[in-house]
């Protein structure tokens, strides 16, 4: 029987596959693949480590972090503060005396105006009662 037409390229594309196949398998045995810098049996370091993650820290949920709590942002607005980004211990003092100037009860302030001053300020310092 002779072959048809039809059948040959069928033939010549499965052992083209097969060729191409064994070329991989050559070029995976002697190490050299893609575009990596990496030798045959050397470990390659993942970039994933070196990059910053997007997540917010620990630090930026704090009451002086980036972006505070409800209670911060409100303690905040009592001091006169910015109501987001971070802040330093000298900014929060100084403005706490500010408004301590303001609504101290020896200066005909009220005395839970004050304490709520205070709040604020032991609040965003981090400082506890107990």
């Amino acid at each position: 029987m002779s072959t048809t037409t039809l059948e040959r390229p069928a033939v010549v594309l499965s052992t083209a596959r097969r060729e191409a196949g064994q070329q991989r398998q050559s070029a995976d045995a002697g190490g050299a693949r893609g575009f990596s810098s990496a030798g045959a049996g050397e470990k390659r370091k993942s970039k994933a480590g070196s990059k910053r993650s997007h997540a917010l820290s620990k630090a930026d949920w704090g009451p002086l972090g980036k972006h505070p709590d409800l209670d911060a942002i409100v303690a905040r607005q009592r001091l006169h503060l910015p109501l987001s980004g971070r802040l330093s211990e000298a900014q929060v003092n100084q403005a706490w005396k500010r408004c301590a100037g303001e609504h101290h009860p020896d200066r005909g302030g009220e005395h839970s105006t004050m304490q709520l001053v205070n709040g604020a300020r032991d609040l965003l310092l981090g400082r506890s009662l107990s």
